[in-house]
C-alpha cells in the first residue's frame, strides 16, 4: 500500500518560503478523502507565467481560494443556495476583473482578475460577474476546521505574510485522469516543485499557533477556597472553555490538573447516571489541598 510515509515531503516551512517569494508548490489531501495534488501559490503574487503554468501543466480548474472576510468585501455570493458538492467546496459565482481585461479566459487576464481578488481595497465594482475565475470560500480557522485545498491555499498564504488569498489548480495526467502520489512525485522533481501535505500543515499550525484568546479573568469563591476563573475563546470556532486556577502556576514545579469533559446534568444537577459532578468536586478538593 502506498502511503505519504512512502515519499520524501518537504517541510512546512521551506514551503511556506517558496509561497512568501511567489513560487508555486504542491499540495496533497489524504487518500481517504480526494486523494489528489493541487498547485498552489498565494493569489497576490499570481502572473500570466504563473497562470499559464497551470494551465498547460496541471490542467485542472483553476480557482481562487479566499477567507470568508474578503469574500464579503467583494461581495461574492455563494455560487447555489444548497451546496451538494462531494466535499462542500464552496464556490461562489465566478467573476472577471471589470478592467484591464479583454475576453477574460486569457492566462493574462485570469492573472489581473487573480490579483483584483487579491487587493485588499477592491471593492465589488472592479469585479463583474459571471467570469473565468472561481473564488472558493475558505472555513475560519483554515485546515484546522476542514481539511481541503481551498484551507490549505489560504492558510499558506497567511503564514507567508501575505493577503488571504490563493491559487490552486488541481493536477491531471495526460489522459484526463487525476495525478496520484507516485506521478505527483515524478512532477514535482521535473518542474522543482517543494510539496507538502495538508496533514503537515494540520500539524505544523497546531504546534505553532496559539489557538485560544484569554477574554477574561474573575475571583471565583468555592467551597474549596477561592479560585481564578479563566474564560478562553477558541479562534477556530469562537466556543469557549473555562480554566479554574488555584494560586499562583510556577514554571519549575510539576501542576496538578484535571481536564474535565462539560457535563450539564452531571455537574449542575447532580444528575445519577453518571459521576461526572462527584469527579469534578473531587479535583476541586484536591487541587485545593495542594
Amino acid at each position: 500500500m502506498i502511503t505519504p510515509e512512502t515519499f520524501e515531503f518537504d517541510a512546512v516551512d521551506d514551503v511556506v518560503a517558496d509561497v512568501a517569494a511567489g513560487k508555486i508548490v504542491i499540495v496533497t489531501d489524504d487518500a481517504d478523502r480526494e486523494n489528489e495534488g493541487d498547485l498552489v501559490m498565494a493569489a497576490e503574487k499570481a502572473t500570466a507565467a504563473s497562470v499559464n503554468f497551470m494551465a498547460m501543466h496541471g490542467r485542472g480548474l483553476i480557482c481562487v481560494p479566499i477567507s470568508n472576510g474578503r469574500a464579503e468585501q467583494l461581495g461574492l455570493k455563494r455560487m447555489v443556495a444548497e451546496n451538494r458538492e462531494m466535499y462542500s467546496t464552496d464556490f461562489t459565482v465566478s467573476v472577471d476583473a471589470a478592467d484591464g481585461v479583454t475576453t477574460g479566459i486569457s492566462a493574462h487576464d485570469r492573472a489581473r482578475t487573480i490579483q483584483v481578488i487579491a487587493n485588499p481595497i477592491s471593492e465589488p465594482n472592479d469585479l463583474v460577474q459571471p467570469g473565468h475565475v472561481f473564488p472558493l470560500r475558505a472555513k475560519d480557522g483554515g485546515v484546522l476546521r476542514r481539511a481541503g485545498h481551498t484551507e490549505a491555499a489560504v492558510d499558506l498564504a497567511t503564514m507567508a505574510g501575505l493577503q488571504p488569498a490563493g491559487v490552486l489548480c488541481e493536477i491531471l495526467h495526460d489522459d484526463g485522469t487525476m495525478a496520484r502520489l507516485p506521478e505527483l512525485m515524478r512532477f514535482r522533481k521535473k518542474h522543482g516543485l517543494r510539496i507538502c501535505t495538508i496533514q503537515s500543515l494540520i500539524a505544523h499550525r497546531r504546534v505553532r499557533e496559539k489557538l485560544v484568546e484569554r477574554e477574561q479573568i474573575v475571583k471565583m469563591p468555592t467551597d474549596y477556597g477561592d479560585f481564578d476563573l479563566h474564560l478562553y475563546r477558541s479562534k477556530l470556532d469562537g466556543s469557549h472553555h473555562l480554566a479554574l486556577v488555584k494560586g499562583t502556576i510556577s514554571p519549575n514545579k510539576p501542576t496538578l490538573v484535571r481536564v474535565h469533559s462539560e457535563c450539564l446534568t452531571g455537574d449542575v444537577f447532580a444528575s445519577r447516571r453518571c459521576d461526572c459532578g462527584n469527579q469534578l468536586h473531587a479535583a476541586l478538593r484536591q487541587i485545593s489541598e495542594e
